[in-house]
């Protein structure tokens, strides 16, 4: 009997332990789990603050998400290849990520493998063409926009000439397509306005064949502004920071891409880098603006009007090319806003229009030359 009263004793005290520990345990602070990923972008070479494509993508990403709730995050791959940019795609969908942004053509290899290895997964392919798929057409989780980068060269082109500018010239990065587009788009803008003003110019035109400044292309740019250039329409990537420190060294002015470049200037001026901001415009792609509109089609259950597509966004499509116009941007000395807004509808009515075609541009040889430099 005492032994059996002992052991009810144990048996009473066990439970209230138990129940102690259960009470303790339900009332101890949980642990949050990590909030999932629904909005990933995965950078190309650059970095989100590289003042260029991936950071204005981002921006887009991060206006998206903050205005309608979501969460997002960026991968930055380890190296630049195929390989790593799928492993930071891999792990962002490990992550819960919905929908990613791949920002660049670099990524056409990528997507073309992604769209397959993740089929529930969306991808918004930002400037990746139909030539930098590999031949591989864009299943329906892949939407791809491209731009109409003819039409933002034109108008820097024009502008510049209009603004009084006779010696100019072209640095591209790479010669692929969305740079070469750029290219002779300015060539057209370049001889439009020449020949409305009967005025000679001449326009120096090479690639760097790379997308970042070095000694070598900056002591090009130096020959090109010692001689006479006085202002570089530098377009690609980080390349502009060549042309940037040649125009310094000989008082020369720039033309920024992409995005408003005049940003890069303030910048320089603020910390006592730059003698002066050497921007004068910017060749834009409304890359912030593709990218939310994108996303939201995505989370307004559009996403048929995007997926498998290539689609092309200029002026005819939307705001979607153009110069910056805000006040501190807008650095001409003689062309106004009125001229640019005009210009803008005929190229947006079709009334002018810009070829895209990949072959050296026409023009008026008794007023323009273009040197074609290797």
């Amino acid at each position: 009997m005492k032994n059996k009263k002992q052991l009810t004793k144990l048996a009473i005290a066990a439970i209230v332990l138990i129940v102690v520990i259960v009470a303790v345990v339900m009332l101890m602070p949980k642990k949050e789990e990590a909030a999932k990923v629904e909005i990933a972008l995965v950078t190309d070479v650059g970095t989100i603050d590289d003042e260029s494509f991936n950071q204005a993508c981002w921006e887009g990403v991060k206006a998206y998400a903050e205005a309608n709730g979501k969460t997002y995050q960026y991968y930055q791959p380890a190296a630049d290849s195929t390989d790593e940019r799928l492993n930071s795609i891999d792990q962002a969908v490990s992550e819960g990520a919905q929908v990613i942004v791949c920002p660049g053509y670099l990524f056409g290899e990528t997507v073309a493998s992604a769209q397959e290895l993740y089929p529930d997964t969306k991808f918004i392919a930002v400037d990746v063409a139909e030539g930098d798929l590999g031949g591989v057409a864009p299943m329906e989780n892949l939407y791809c926009a491209i731009f109409g980068e003819e039409q933002a060269g034109y108008l820097a082109g024009y502008a510049a000439v209009k603004d009084g500018y006779t010696k100019l010239g072209f640095l591209g990065g790479m010669a692929v397509p969305a740079v070469q587009r750029f290219g002779f788009g300015f060539v057209q803008g370049a001889n439009a306005a020449a020949v409305e003003l009967a005025t000679p110019i001449e326009i120096n035109f090479t690639y760097g064949g790379q997308f970042f400044g070095d000694a070598n292309i900056t002591a090009k740019m130096d020959g090109w502004y010692a001689a006479g250039t006085e202002i570089v329409f530098a377009c690609g990537g980080g390349i502009y920071t060549s042309a940037v420190e040649a125009a310094l060294n000989n008082n020369g002015w720039v033309i920024g891409v992409d995005v408003d470049q005049h940003a890069v200037g303030v910048k320089g001026v603020a910390e006592s880098e730059w003698a002066y901001n050497p921007f004068v415009t910017s060749a834009m792609k409304g890359l912030t603006a593709a990218t939310q509109s994108a996303l939201g089609k995505f989370f307004d259950g559009q996403w048929e009007e995007l997926g498998g597509k290539i689609e092309v966004l200029n002026l005819q499509a939307g705001d979607y090319v153009g110069l910056p116009t805000a006040e501190a941007s807008w650095c001409f000395k003689t062309f106004t806003q009125d001229e640019y807004n005009a210009l803008l509808g005929k190229i947006a009515s079709g009334e002018l229009v810009v070829s895209a075609e990949l072959v050296q541009p026409a023009v008026d040889a008794s007023l323009v030359t273009v040197n074609y430099i290797d």
